[in-house]
């Protein structure tokens, strides 16, 4: 299936927030937004194509087959058995949907604990709802030629000792950070949780992406009734490129929570879903598997490409250890300058366009979008490298 990858469509004047923001033009290749330049699946293509032949796109009633879907999904995938009872509810998207959680569990002034770095709409949908973000930094572990970060658990048992933080925003797996947390990792931050009295509000959005020889765990899945405890954000949107559809799903067996976030989600008005999105899920969940293990795959062969293609020109630069997501991430700190002035030079001086790491908290680092074609991303890292050369030189 490599030439389905291989050869992605012009994306550039379709309205592609990646391709044709300003600032962007037409020779900058864009390896920022987290969305693929890949189509999605045929078989979600071809249910959205014979929803669009019915013609009409009123107001959409969610069938039980898209429960259905999802259940099957965890239980094919994970091994995680959803409850019949544990309807999830469904919204417009995951940050929408961790914003109404925020503001149906906390009280303006609260801390809301994240680990950072960490995905840059956690601190807006923190600050947006009157709290505040209290950081629990991950601990970087360095090895030969990469690394990777790690929970810094006592930190994170003290910080949830405080009544004035009564929330966890979780990221599982881990965006920027490249993490699919294992299962001892999960069980003990959910165990500090259900010791503290904390909420841990998990979102899974980058689930379904994991490499070879990794494997995701839902907090669904750990031991002590965790979905009677926890709320889980989850969409297809990452893993077969629709997050335009706009369809994600908040799970927990809690009356109590459930009762609160689904009250959250209707005064945000943000409780009605359109028609695509749920025709998009049904299909992808129920025969997008094949597809999403060859692009899996063929996004791992990227990270391979770019780490081998880093290790060869550029060895200063080390790269994180790529167990889930399609996003690497490079530390950049040796140039010394700024992150945000680094992405701003490649992007107007070498025509290549990566994300600054201080948005996800962490200076020194930059953010590359993997889900791309071979020949775009050897293209890309082409002029990310000659561009760093060319600051080392002036340097």
């Amino acid at each position: 299936m490599n030439s389905f990858f291989d050869t992605p469509p012009e994306r550039r004047g379709s309205g592609s927030y990646k391709w044709d923001s300003p600032g962007g033009s037409d020779d900058i290749i864009p390896l920022w937004v987290a969305d693929m330049d890949f189509r999605t699946a045929p078989a979600v293509i071809e249910a959205l194509r014979a929803r669009t032949e019915h013609g009409i796109f009123g107001y959409t009633h969610v069938p039980e087959e898209y429960y259905n879907a999802i259940t099957r999904w965890y239980g094919m995938r994970y091994d995680v058995t959803l409850p019949a009872d544990v309807h999830p509810i469904y919204t417009q998207g995951v940050v929408p949907a961790i914003s109404a959680a925020i503001k149906a569990l906390t009280r303006p002034g609260d801390g809301v604990a994240v680990m950072t770095p960490v995905y840059n709409c956690f601190f807006s949908s923190i600050r947006n709802n009157g709290c505040m973000t209290v950081d629990v930094p991950l601990r970087r572990i360095d090895s030969a030629d990469s690394f990777t970060y790690g929970i810094d658990f006592g930190n994170l048992e003290k910080t949830l000792s405080d009544d004035r933080t009564p929330v966890l925003l979780f990221c599982n797996p881990h965006n920027p950070a490249c993490r699919a947390w294992t299962r001892d990792e999960l069980q003990q931050v959910y165990d500090i949780c259900r010791a503290t009295g904390t909420i841990m509000l998990s979102d899974e959005i980058h689930g379904d992406i994991t490499m070879p020889g990794y494997r995701f765990t839902p907090v669904a899945s750990l031991d002590g009734d965790p979905l009677g405890h926890t709320v889980t954000f989850s969409s297809p949107s990452k893993a077969f490129n629709i997050a335009g559809l706009q369809i994600a799903n908040i799970i927990t067996s809690s009356p109590r929570l459930r009762y609160l976030i689904d009250r959250a989600i209707n005064d945000n008005e943000v409780c009605d879903v359109n028609p695509f999105g749920v025709t998009a899920l049904i299909a992808a969940y129920n025969h997008g598997g094949e597809w999403l293990d060859s692009l899996t795959d063929y996004i791992h062969a990227n990270y391979l490409y770019l780490t081998e293609t880093l290790n060869r020109r550029l060895p200063s630069i080390k790269a994180a250890r790529l167990e889930a997501t399609y996003l690497a991430w490079l530390d950049v700190s040796f140039t010394g300058m700024p992150d945000h002035d680094l992405e701003e030079y490649l992007r107007e001086h070498h025509r290549v366009w990566l994300n600054a790491g201080s948005m996800y908290g962490q200076e020194g680092y930059l953010r590359v979008n993997l889900a791309t074609s071979r020949a775009r991303l050897a293209e890309g890292l082409d002029r990310f490298i000659n561009g760093i050369n060319s600051i080392i030189t002036l340097g």
